[in-house]
C-alpha cells in the first residue's frame, strides 16, 4: 500500500512571522471524545499566543452549534473573503467564537452539500491512498470523514488564495479529520502541515482480538495484518495521511513506537496530552467546600440502588472505578473484574469491616431504566421525604411542649411526640424497603445482556452483590449528567466522592482518566503500557505509588499476574487509614503541576517551529531544546523536584 510522501520545502514567497495557526477536529461539533478533551483544554493557551490567528476547524453539528459558537464577523478581509467564496459554492459555515475560555475561533463546516457527491469522492480518495479495495458504502465514519475532508479542503484552498503573505500552518488531529490533507498535496497548496495521530486503527484492533504485539512489532505483516482487519480501509487512509503530513506527531512515546512498524513512518515528534490545571484546581477549590456533598451524594445513590441488602456501613466503604470507552479487554475491563473478584474472595478471608462498591462507568447501548433502579430511587425518596416530616412534627410538638413545661412536669418522651398512626405509617415504609431479589449489577436493561461481556464475566467470577460480598459492582452504562435521573452528577463531581480510579488498559495511546484522577486528587492505578503511564514512570521512576499513581506492568506479565498485582495494589489502598488516604490525595493532586498545559504547550510549540523551519529553512531559527529528543521532561522533572522540595516528599 503507497502512500504520498512528503514534498520539498516550500519556495518563501510567504512570512512565518505572523503565521496562522488552523487546528482541524471532527470531535468539534460533538463534545466528547478524547481529541475534543485534548483541543478543548489546550485551546485557551494556544489562543494566548496566536489571537486571532488560531482557528479550530470541525463539521457542523446543528444540535450542539449554539453550544458551542456565538457567530461572529470574521476578523480580516482575507477569512471573510474565503467564507463568501465558500457560500458560493454552496457550502454552508458557522464562524464565531467557542464558549469556553479564553474564547477561542471555531469554524464549523456544513457537511449536507457532500452527501451528493459521495460517490465520486469515496473513489477518489481509494486512488489518493492507494487503496486497492473499494469503499465500503454503509460506513459512516468514512463517509463523514470523505465530506469533510473534500470540504475542509477547499476551505483552505479558498484561504490560500485570499491569503498570499502569511504562512499558514495547518495542524490534523486523527485521520478523520484530516483526509483533507491528501487533497492538499496533490493540489500543492501552499500549506506546512502536521498530523498527530492519537491512536492507530490496526494497533487498537489487534489489542481488541487479544494479541500481544509489542514485543513482535517489528516482526508483523502489516499488509497481512491490515486485510485480516475490520476496517482495513481505515487503516490505509490512516497510513496515507501519516505520510502525506509535512511533520507526523504522536501523543506518547509507546504510540510512535507502534506507529513507525504499522504506519511505517517514524513520528518526528512525540506531543504529550496536557490538561487545563488551572481551571481544574479553581474547580478543586470549589469542590474541596463539596466533597463531603459529592460523597453524600454517592451514599444517596448507594442507599437507593441497594435498599433492602444495605447491611454495609457506608463511612466504611469505599468507592473504586473504571470509566471509559467500552472496550472490554482494551480498557482494561476485564482485569479489573478479575481483580475485583480476588479482593472480595481476600476480604471475605479476612473478615473485614470494609466494603467496596467498585463503579463501572462505560456506556453502552440500553433500552430503558431498570425498575428495580427506579423503585429504589422511589422507595428511598418517600422515605425521606416521610421522616424529614416526622422530624418537622417533632420539632413543632417538642417545642410546644418546652413551652408550656413547668418545674414538675413530667419531661416529654417520644410516645408524647410521635402519634401511633404516624408509629403505622413508619413501619409501612420500613416493610416498603424489604426486597428478595438480590441488587442489580447493572443500572439498565442492555440491548443484549445476554452477550454482554461486562455482565458475562461478572457472573462468571461471582460478582452478583450477594449479601456476604464485601465488593459490590455497580456497571452503569450511561454517561454521567447532572440531570441523570439516576445517579445525576458530572464526570468531575462523581470523581471527586470517590476513592480509587482503576484504568489498567492494555490499550491506551495517553490514558486522560488517570491524568484527570492526579489533576483532581484521586489516586489511581494504570499500567506500563499506556502512554500517561509511561511517562510517569520516566518522569518519577519506581516511586510513582508514593504520589498516587501506581502501575501495573501489562507488558511483560501475563493475564494473571497482572491481575494479581492490581488486587495487591487495592488490598494496599484498603489497609489505609483515612488520615493516611488524605495525606495520598494531597500528594497526588499536587503533582498535577506536570501535566499543565503551561509546560506540555511547550511541545506543540516545539513541532510548529519544527514544521515552519523544515518547509522555511531560511525564516525559522534553531532555538534551545528544539532538537530531537525532546526536552520536555528535563522541564517537567524540574517541575517534580520543586514540588519534593517543599511538600518534602512521603
Amino acid at each position: 500500500m503507497e502512500a504520498p510522501k512528503p514534498k520539498a520545502c516550500k519556495v518563501a514567497s510567504r512570512s512565518t512571522k505572523g503565521h496562522y495557526l488552523i487546528e482541524f477536529c471532527s470531535e468539534l461539533g460533538r463534545q466528547v471524545g478524547g481529541i475534543y478533551t485534548v483541543i478543548k483544554s489546550k485551546a485557551p493557551f494556544t489562543k494566548r499566543q496566536y489571537d486571532d490567528r488560531y482557528l479550530i476547524v470541525g463539521p457542523l453539528v446543528r444540535q450542539s452549534a449554539s453550544l458551542e459558537a456565538e457567530p461572529l464577523t470574521p476578523p480580516t478581509p482575507e477569512l471573510s473573503a474565503t467564507l463568501k467564496a465558500l457560500e458560493m459554492r454552496g457550502i454552508h459555515t458557522v464562524y464565531g467564537r467557542w464558549q469556553i475560555e479564553g474564547s477561542p475561533r471555531v469554524l464549523l463546516i456544513d457537511t449536507t452539500i457532500g452527501c451528493g457527491f459521495l460517490e465520486e469522492w469515496r473513489d477518489d480518495f481509494a486512488r489518493l491512498a492507494g487503496i486497492p479495495l473499494p469503499f465500503p458504502e454503509d460506513d459512516e465514519l468514512i463517509n463523514e470523514s470523505i465530506i469533510f475532508g473534500y470540504l475542509s479542503a477547499w476551505f483552505m484552498e479558498e484561504f490560500t488564495k485570499h491569503e498570499k503573505e502569511k504562512v499558514i500552518l495547518a495542524h490534523f488531529h486523527e485521520w478523520p479529520a484530516a483526509l483533507g490533507l491528501l487533497l492538499i498535496k496533490r493540489q500543492q497548496l501552499d500549506i506546512v502541515s502536521i498530523f498527530t495521530a492519537h491512536a492507530t486503527v490496526l494497533g487498537r484492533e489487534l489489542c481488541t482480538k487479544g494479541t500481544d504485539w509489542y514485543d513482535i512489532l517489528d516482526t508483523l505483516d502489516v499488509d497481512e495484518e491490515a486485510k485480516n482487519i475490520d476496517h482495513y480501509h481505515w487503516h490505509g487512509l490512516e497510513t496515507a495521511v501519516a505520510h502525506a503530513a509535512d511533520l507526523f506527531t504522536t501523543v506518547s512515546d509507546i504510540t510512535a513506537q507502534e506507529s513507525e512498524f504499522l504506519l511505517r513512518r517514524k513520528p518526528d515528534q512525540v506531543l504529550p496530552n496536557g490538561l487545563n490545571i488551572s481551571q481544574m484546581t479553581a474547580f478543586n477549590e470549589a469542590e474541596n467546600l463539596r466533597r463531603t456533598s459529592s460523597k453524600r451524594k454517592l451514599q444517596d445513590f448507594v442507599r437507593s440502588h441497594f435498599y433492602g441488602h444495605l447491611d454495609f456501613n457506608l463511612e466504611e466503604t469505599l468507592f473504586f472505578f473504571i470509566a471509559g470507552r467500552y472496550e472490554f479487554r482494551n480498557k482494561g475491563a476485564d482485569i479489573y473484574i478479575e481483580s475485583l473478584a480476588r479482593l472480595n474472595d481476600q476480604l471475605k478471608a479476612q473478615n473485614s469491616d470494609v466494603t467496596i462498591v467498585a463503579f463501572i462507568i462505560m456506556p453502552a447501548k440500553t433500552t430503558s431504566i431498570k425498575t428495580e433502579t427506579l423503585k429504589g430511587k422511589a422507595v428511598i425518596k418517600s422515605l425521606k421525604d416521610y421522616v424529614a416530616e416526622m422530624n418537622r412534627n417533632i420539632n413543632t410538638k417538642l417545642l410546644e411542649q418546652a413551652l408550656k413545661w413547668k418545674e414538675g412536669d413530667p419531661i416529654p418522651t417520644k410516645l408524647d411526640l410521635i402519634t401511633e398512626q404516624e408509629n403505622i405509617d413508619f413501619q409501612r415504609h420500613l416493610y416498603s424497603l424489604q426486597r428478595k431479589d438480590l441488587p442489580p449489577v447493572c443500572t439498565h436493561n442492555l440491548t443484549n445482556e445476554k452477550d454482554d461481556p461486562i455482565l458475562k464475566r461478572l457472573k462468571l467470577v461471582g460478582l452478583q452483590n450477594q449479601a456476604s460480598d464485601r465488593v459490590k459492582v455497580v456497571f452503569y452504562p450511561s454517561f454521567l449528567n447532572p440531570s441523570d435521573p439516576v445517579l445525576p452528577m458530572s464526570y468531575y463531581e462523581f470523581m471527586r466522592g470517590t476513592h480509587l480510579g482503576i484504568f489498567p488498559s492494555v490499550y491506551e495511546p495517553w490514558g486522560y482518566t488517570a491524568a484527570e484522577c492526579v489533576a483532581m486528587g484521586i489516586p489511581s492505578i494504570t499500567s506500563n503500557v499506556t502512554g500517561f503511564g509511561l511517562y510517569m514512570e520516566q518522569l518519577l521512576g519506581e516511586g510513582t505509588s508514593d504520589y498516587g499513581v501506581y502501575i501495573v506492568d501489562r507488558r511483560s506479565q501475563d493475564f494473571d499476574s497482572s491481575a494479581t498485582q492490581i488486587t495487591e495494589y487495592m488490598q494496599q489502598f484498603c489497609k489505609m487509614t483515612h488520615r493516611e488516604r488524605a495525606t495520598l490525595r494531597h500528594f497526588t493532586e499536587d503533582l498535577s503541576e506536570v501535566l499543565d498545559w503551561e509546560h506540555m504547550e511547550l511541545e506543540y510549540d516545539k513541532s510548529r517551529r519544527s514544521a515552519l523551519r523544515l518547509m522555511y529553512p531560511g525564516q525559522v531559527p534553531q532555538e534551545e531544546g528544539d532538537d530531537w529528543p525532546r526536552d520536555i521532561k528535563e522541564k517537567l522533572a524540574q517541575c517534580v523536584f520543586n514540588f519534593i522540595d517543599v511538600s518534602g516528599g512521603l
